[in-house]
């Protein structure tokens, strides 16, 4: 079933070297407005929801076939090791066209905003959850860590090519509050509301750095604030799993509303 392959076997290689880039530099990923992905599962997602793939290179023969506008190298496992920026990596590499900025409503249905989240696996679980809890929106602030960071890709499990994902400005950020949108900050303060008793609908619901919480730009345009019940014994919560936590429960007022 494989289609007919290049074959690479020198690690310094244009291609090669080309594809390290993309794994480990931001920079040059939005310089060339493509990104690395391991995996064929994440190929097959990718595949699967009409994502323009450029480029394949596997040290193992694939039992499927590619579109015939993909490039497919085969390579040996060494080289593919060489490139990859994971640590275990699947012996498949693929790389995508970053997608141009879309357009989103935010006049209805529920968003997130991710104010200065720095670790690229809690950015790519809370994309997944936005995903599996049917989050219109996840929307990140310029000091989040790069949507296309290999680690992220991988903890979103492919969400990251359903999921609707945005960018935003602190400007953008001020239209949209002066539009009437509801700012929810995920904040452990005394007028903070438990989630169990706040309307979760359409909002933007914000989860805060991991160690700083939300900053004081964000707390400024905050409507109300809300936080998760947990026992005295535990100070905090891991960003990825507090949201997780709230997406659900937003996601049980989508469900209810969508039943009645």
């Amino acid at each position: 079933m494989e289609k007919n392959a290049e074959i690479i076997t020198s690690r310094s290689n244009p291609l090669c070297v080309h594809l390290k880039k993309l794994g480990s530099e931001k920079s040059y990923r939005y310089e060339h407005c493509e990104f690395l992905c391991d995996g064929e599962k994440l190929l097959n997602e990718a595949l699967e929801f009409g994502i323009q793939i450029n480029t394949v290179l596997s040290s193992k023969v694939l039992n499927f076939t590619l579109p015939d506008n993909i490039r497919f190298h085969r390579v040996k496992e060494d080289v593919i090791n060489s490139i990859s920026p994971l640590k275990n990596s699947q012996g498949l590499l693929f790389t995508c066209k970053i997608p141009e900025k879309i357009d989103c409503d935010f006049s209805f249905g529920t968003h997130i905003l991710l104010d200065n989240i720095q670790d690229p696996g809690n950015i790519g679980t809370i994309i997944r959850s936005a995903c599996a809890f049917n989050i219109n929106t996840v929307l990140l602030t310029s000091g989040c860590a790069d949507i296309y960071n290999p680690k992220t890709l991988r903890a979103s499990m492919g969400a990251i090519f359903k999921q609707k994902i945005v960018c935003i400005r602190n400007d953008e950020l001020i239209e949209l509050k002066q539009s009437g949108i509801k700012f929810l900050g995920a904040m452990n303060n005394k007028t903070s509301v438990d989630i169990i008793k706040s309307d979760l609908s359409n909002s933007i619901i914000i989860i805060g750095n991991e160690g700083q919480g939300l900053s004081d730009h964000i707390i400024s345009i905050c409507d109300d604030f809300i936080k998760i019940p947990i026992s005295p014994n535990c100070e905090s919560l891991n960003a990825a799993t507090a949201a997780s936590i709230i997406l659900w429960e937003s996601y049980k007022i989508y469900k209810r509303t969508n039943l009645e």
